[in-house]
């Protein structure tokens, strides 16, 4: 029976094209190199430290009750458009094709419904 798509009799094993140019290894030398392979990576699997830089680290730890004072919050506030409600449940503002039902100050959102 013969695959259509592939063109290949079943059981037919296709090899890769081999470069004779390139020089070979020796089985000696693929294990060697193997060798040393598995030993960088027992070497990196065990190592399991991060490098951390302690001072950036530092900076943007934040202790609780630290003073704040001197910091400042810049927020831009944009009013309530005219294709928006408030949800009188969760008092969010939403789109209005979020209106699960109800108008005006009744108005309840989906999520809130």
């Amino acid at each position: 029976m013969r695959n259509s798509s592939l063109n290949v009799d079943e059981g037919e094993v296709r090899s890769v094209a081999t470069d004779y140019d390139t020089p070979r290894k020796t089985d000696e030398e693929l294990h060697e190199e193997s060798l040393e392979e598995l030993k960088a990576k027992r070497a990196d699997a065990q190592s399991g430290q991060i490098d951390v830089d302690e001072a950036e680290a530092a900076e943007n730890l934040e202790l609780p009750g630290a003073d704040l004072s001197g910091e400042q919050l810049a927020v831009r506030v944009v009013p309530k458009q005219v294709d928006e409600f408030t949800c009188s449940r969760c008092y969010l503002i939403h789109h209005m094709t979020q209106l699960a039902k109800g108008e005006g100050a009744k108005a309840i959102c989906k999520d809130c419904a």
